[in-house]
């Protein structure tokens, strides 16, 4: 049985490394206000969800289930972002 997908939840604004959400949660995407080429690399607990993203400024939808928490390692410059998540799965 499939789960129902989020259409709405909570945001969290990041500009270094830290986590997202500290439990199971649905990720819906990610909006980057400003970048100087700046990265991220999300990952569920410790296993890697993604490569090394390195985002333009926008809305970047990106749905996945997180199992166990998620956070976002943020490298290089002035990088704003605002992830957009729903807790629990």
């Amino acid at each position: 049985m499939s789960m129902p997908v989020a259409e709405v939840g909570s945001y969290k604004r990041l500009t270094a490394t830290s986590a997202v959400c500290a439990g199971a949660c649905q990720l819906l995407g990610f909006y980057v206000s400003s970048t100087n080429a700046g990265t991220v690399v999300l990952t569920d607990g410790s296993t890697a969800m993604s490569g090394t993203i390195t985002p333009a400024i926008g809305f970047h939808p990106f749905r996945a289930t997180v199992g166990t928490s998620l956070t976002a390692t943020i490298a290089g410059t002035a990088l704003d972002v605002t992830f957009f998540y729903a807790s629990g799965n």
